[in-house]
Formats: C-alpha cells, sequence, structure tokens
C-alpha cells in the first residue's frame, strides 16, 4: 500500500489522444515531510506520520514544533497517518515523499472531509421519499413521517432513525479511483472523477482496498509545442519574406 497527501483544487476536463473526455479532479501533491515512522517494538505496528503544508511557528505551539524539529522540518498543517507497506523501508525521517510514488493507471482511494450543507430535512440527508401530494389531502409532503413504528409498538424511538439535522462535514472516502496523469514537478495529481471536500480541502491518497490496484489508461493529448517546431516556423517566414524581396527587386528591374 501506498499514500500520499494533498489538496483539492477544483475539476476540469482532458482529452485522450482518441478524442475521449475525462473528467478529473486536480490534486495539488507537494513534497511530504516523514515526521515520524512508527515501529512494531515501540508502537506495535507500521506506519508513517507524514506532514503536509508549512505553518508559521507564531501560528504553532511547543509540542508541534519540537515534533517537527526532530524531522528538520517546519510544523505541519495537516498530518496523518499512512500504512504505507511500499515505502516504509526506504522512508526516512525527514526525507520527502513526491507526486511520484503514484503512477497513471494507479486505482486509489482518496478520503477528505464533505462539504457541509448545514440542518436539511430527512429527503436531503437521508434520500427519503416524499409524502402523497395528490388531492390536497396531505400537509405533510417533505415532513419526516411517523417514528415509532419499528416493530416495538410502545412509542419507543429507536436509536439511528433517520431525522433532519446536520449534514455533511464529516469524514468520507471515495473508492475506486483512476489517477489519469501525475507531475511531480509541478505538484499535481489528476484523478478521474469527484472527490470529497471543498476547494482548499486537504485528502489522503491512498492504494484502494479494491482487488484491483492499476488499469491501463490512454494517452492524454498534449498541447505543448516543442521549441524546434518554433523556429522551423520562424525560418520559414524569413524565406518566404526574402523571395517576395526578390521577386518584387525583379518586377521593378522589368519595369524599368
Amino acid at each position: 500500500m501506498k499514500g500520499i497527501l494533498g489538496r483539492k483544487l477544483g475539476m476540469t476536463q482532458v482529452f485522450t489522444e482518441n478524442g475521449n473526455l475525462i473528467p478529473v479532479t486536480v490534486i495539488e501533491v507537494l513534497p511530504n515531510v516523514v515526521l515520524q515512522k512508527k515501529t512494531t517494538e515501540v508502537d506495535g505496528y507500521e506506519a508513517l506520520q507524514l506532514g503536509y503544508e508549512d505553518v508559521k511557528e507564531h501560528r504553532s505551539n511547543k509540542p508541534a514544533m519540537g515534533h517537527a524539529k526532530k524531522a528538520n522540518t517546519a510544523p505541519k498543517h495537516f498530518i496523518q497517518e499512512i500504512k504505507a507497506d511500499e515505502l516504509y523501508a526506504t522512508a526516512e525521517v525527514g526525507s520527502e515523499l513526491k507526486a511520484d510514488v503514484f503512477a497513471a493507471g494507479d486505482v486509489v482511494d482518496v478520503t477528505g472531509i464533505s462539504k457541509g450543507k448545514g440542518y436539511t430535512g430527512t429527503i436531503k440527508r437521508y434520500n427519503a421519499h416524499r409524502g402523497p401530494v395528490s388531492h390536497g389531502g396531505s400537509k405533510n409532503i417533505r415532513h419526516i413521517g411517523s417514528l415509532a413504528t419499528t416493530g416495538r409498538n410502545n412509542g419507543r424511538i429507536e436509536k439511528n432513525t433517520p431525522m433532519p439535522g446536520q449534514d455533511g462535514g464529516f469524514t468520507t472516502t471515495n473508492q475506486n479511483l483512476t489517477i489519469v496523469k501525475v507531475d511531480a514537478e509541478e505538484g499535481y495529481i489528476l484523478v478521474k472523477g469527484n472527490v470529497p471536500g471543498p476547494r482548499k480541502g486537504y485528502l489522503v491518497i491512498k492504494t484502494t482496498v479494491k482487488p484491483v490496484k492499476h488499469v491501463d489508461v490512454e494517452e492524454l493529448i498534449s498541447y505543448q509545442t516543442e521549441e524546434p517546431v518554433v523556429e522551423e516556423v520562424v525560418e520559414e517566414v524569413a524565406e518566404e519574406a526574402v523571395v517576395e524581396e526578390v521577386v518584387a527587386e525583379e518586377a521593378a528591374a522589368s519595369e524599368e
């Protein structure tokens, strides 16, 4: 299993060389610093503690600064543990992990905090059905129905009964997402589909728990032009200008 931390930037779309359109989420992945290595002897399990995005010291506290100094780095805003079995042996405290720990075609699970939706009813919160609206006979259209009819017949409301309340703002995971492109130099990953959370929300990207860990992906269209092509165009334009000048001079001489 591999994993890394990032930040959601937004969504866009890319095109493959075959002309297919793919909706993708752009995830910023700056270098992750290994703050601590959990060991079986001390902690009872093996994991890497990663830190993402520096925090100014006056916004941090002494325990956080002392913990970060052990890795020779600044305090971090987002810290998570990842059971990175494939990276555990090579990663050391203070080292950096970049986006290239993953490759195009890897299948991942992305975890984040979902968007907060405020106080909502059962229809939006739990996908409940509306009441009857025909003939104007029912006043209970979007309200919750009877609560104490779960078989006990004593008027007792069971625990976990779907009711109105706060929706969103909880940790959730989108599974089985395919990585379309990885650019470690620019520091971003393109993931097919949507991921939890708002823009600038922090994310944890891990190898999926599903059986298929890697799939084949199509090549994306590159819109970057190479310098030699530009130079050739400039040379062609210059040659055409010279030819036009020669033709003009010959025409002027013939008229004389």
